[in-house]
């Protein structure tokens, strides 16, 4: 396994400037370049094995969303929200220099994204969406607000690996040593055992959600999603409780029509680690 270059870019927030972290693999002066963005509590390491099956044709990204992995973590918790995450993805494509981007998102990366994509003069020609879209279902978002930001401890990696999986079932199978090698950008040393390798304040606007603000939120998605004029690819984990069946049916009716692929045993969301998976996302991307 080669291992990827680590960058920064400096970002503007509410306090002053920021640090982001990107993981670069394959050829740095590649104009072709894959932009990879992950879930809300996750980091970029996530995508190395989509990253070396890519990096022969692409220069790959992988950036640290703030306050997760090597980027810095915020001062004020309300700048971990989707708009500004978005305008640091912005910083980072204009560090890229990057006449057109290819783009796959998992989840929160997803949605960021998507707002990228839907800005005018975007660079994003081709656009894949790891299972999310415009309505999230607010019993995923329960879910998830059971754990995100909940402050952790583990003696060791694989103590840290058993906890993490307890809430990724959702993720499909994967084998030990993929678990671990999965884990251990996750977790960081912290005295005598390790912590998440997050800003648990990731959580506070979280938090900060209702049902209300989400069922608003939605609308205003739809308008980004079907503004859209780049080719997109919806994956979807067949047992999802995040996109609905409803909902991915409605985004290959609409806006860019985007192509649907379902994996089966797989919940949300998929790791991009099973060679189908791997496999669906290279075709497109590299479809003349």
């Amino acid at each position: 396994m080669h291992e990827p270059r680590l960058n920064h870019v400096q970002c503007l927030d509410t306090q002053g400037l920021h640090r982001m972290a990107y993981w670069e693999w394959g050829d740095p002066a590649n104009p072709k370049v894959l932009v990879c963005v992950h879930g809300l509590s996750r980091q970029g390491r996530d995508f190395d094995t989509l990253a070396q099956a890519m990096c022969d044709e692409y220069r790959v990204v992988c950036p640290d969303v703030v306050g997760r992995g090597e980027s810095d973590r915020l001062a004020d918790p309300s700048g971990y929200q989707i708009p500004a995450y978005a305008a640091d993805m912005v910083t980072l494509l204009a560090r890229l220099n990057a006449g057109t981007v290819h783009w796959v998102g998992t989840s929160m990366g997803g949605l960021i994204g998507l707002v990228v994509g839907a800005l005018k003069n975007s660079p994003i020609s081709r656009l894949v969406l790891n299972d999310v879209g415009p309505v999230v279902e607010l019993d995923a978002l329960a879910r998830i607000g059971t754990y995100l930001g909940a402050p952790s401890r583990w003696k060791s990696l694989e103590e840290a690996a058993d906890a993490l999986w307890a809430i990724s079932q959702g993720f499909g199978p994967h084998t030990r040593e993929q678990w671990l090698a999965l884990t251990r950008p996750m977790i960081k040393p912290d005295g005598d055992g390790f912590v998440p390798h997050y800003d648990l304040n990731i959580a506070v606007p979280f938090r900060g959600l209702t049902p209300e603000i989400v069922k608003a939120g939605e609308a205003q998605i739809w308008a980004m999603y079907d503004s859209l004029r780049c080719r997109v690819l919806l994956l979807r984990g067949a047992e999802s409780d995040l996109l609905s069946p409803a909902t991915a049916k409605s985004m290959t009716e609409r806006g860019p029509r985007a192509e649907l692929r379902e994996f089966a045993g797989v919940g949300h969301a998929p790791m991009l680690h099973a060679a189908d998976q791997v496999a669906a996302v290279r075709e497109f991307l590299l479809r003349p």
